[in-house]
């Protein structure tokens, strides 16, 4: 019997590891392209392909498409001898989705090309600030058409923002049962809605109303608000629903009611995707011709009364430059693609003007 505090600890000793005794045992690893082999690799495939079509017959969209496919084999197969299949691949798959994205920016590009280079040529003051009463050649501008844009444009968004996101709030936040179902179906029906319908409505509802033959301003922007409601209620509704639920159960914990949960919690953390979303459906509207041309009509002078008779918007006015014009032909043309440039200026500005919306009311990270 053992009396002391000894204690022996028996340590089983596992099989040792056979480790290599030389470094040079080990399995060496795969090498790496020095930087700019892809250029180098991309500007041979180019003079490569372009040397074949010179001499069989050169074109450009075949000398483009060629040369990005033998650029793509060239570096598969060159990353595949130094890197590995890993990384060939990885590469691979990085030259198919920039070729891609070249694919999806050409007629981009040639748009904003076309657009700017027709455009040009009238973006000066004079069409800036006179419009076409008594003009039937060159000169003249399209002072009444920005104007009435503007003016049909925001009765437009006034309209359909507010009761866009209202509508948004209620199907996230509160929505339930048959109504809620209701309005998500009528929602979705009036996204597809021609806009050409959309003008025919506020024809007919403001026929009714006036009577028979009415143009006027605030119809066009009745009809641009049925085609914006639905994109705002879209695009609010998303925005809201990827709001974290803790946001929303931290601020009932600590008292707040729901509706001021909602204004101070819920709207500013998507303030820049419910910016974008509005910019978004005011750029689908803006550029609209059909029901612009149904229920508002063309006018030569200005009119800033949206309330009476007719009134000019850059897509009508644009559209009539470019269907029935004068004599002599290039001054209507001219005065057509400058007013497609100012539109698409006009959208870049609401862009801009989004932007910083969104950065002003974005939650605060510091």
């Amino acid at each position: 019997m053992s009396t002391g505090t000894e204690r022996t600890d028996t340590v089983t000793q596992g099989p040792e590891l056979d480790l290599p005794a030389s470094p040079d045992l080990l399995p060496k690893a795969k090498g790496t392209l020095p930087k700019g082999t892809a250029w180098g690799v991309f500007v041979a495939s180019a003079l490569v392909v372009g040397g074949i079509l010179a001499a069989t017959g050169f074109s450009i969209g075949l000398w483009v498409v060629l040369t990005v496919v033998l650029f793509a084999v060239a570096t598969y197969v060159l990353s595949r001898v130094v890197e590995g299949a890993r990384k060939a691949t990885d590469r691979l798959v990085t030259v198919v989705v920039s070729a891609a994205f070249g694919v999806a920016m050409i007629p981009l590009v040639s748009v904003l090309w076309t657009v700017v280079s027709n455009g040009i040529a009238r973006f000066d003051a004079q069409f800036f600030t006179y419009s076409m009463r008594g003009v039937v050649g060159e000169g003249g501008g399209a002072y009444h058409a920005i104007l009435g844009t503007l003016i049909i444009t925001g009765l437009a968004a006034a309209m359909s923002i507010p009761i866009g996101m209202l509508t948004a709030v209620y199907l996230v936040e509160y929505g339930k049962g048959r109504l809620a179902k209701a309005i998500t179906f009528f929602v979705d029906v009036m996204t597809g809605i021609p806009s050409i319908v959309a003008g025919l409505f506020a024809y007919a509802l403001f026929a009714l109303i006036v009577g028979p033959g009415v143009r006027m301003g605030f119809a066009g922007a009745v009809a641009l608000t049925v085609l914006m409601i639905p994109i705002v209620v879209r695009s609010t509704e998303e925005m809201l629903k990827i709001v974290p639920n803790e946001l929303r159960e931290a601020s009932y914990a600590l008292g707040v009611p729901k509706w001021k949960t909602i204004l101070k919690i819920v709207i500013p953390t998507t303030a820049g995707g419910i910016a974008t979303g509005i910019t978004l459906a005011i750029a689908r509207v803006i550029g609209e011709t059909a029901p612009l041309l149904i229920a508002v009509g063309i006018t030569t002078g200005v009119n800033l009364n949206p309330f009476d008779d007719r009134m000019a918007t850059l897509p009508v006015f644009a559209y009539y430059s470019y269907v029935a014009p004068g004599i002599p032909r290039e001054p209507f043309l001219d005065r057509a693609w400058t007013a497609a440039l100012v539109l698409m200026v006009i959208v870049m500005l609401l862009n801009i003007i989004a932007r910083i919306i969104s950065r002003a009311f974005a939650p605060k990270t510091r």
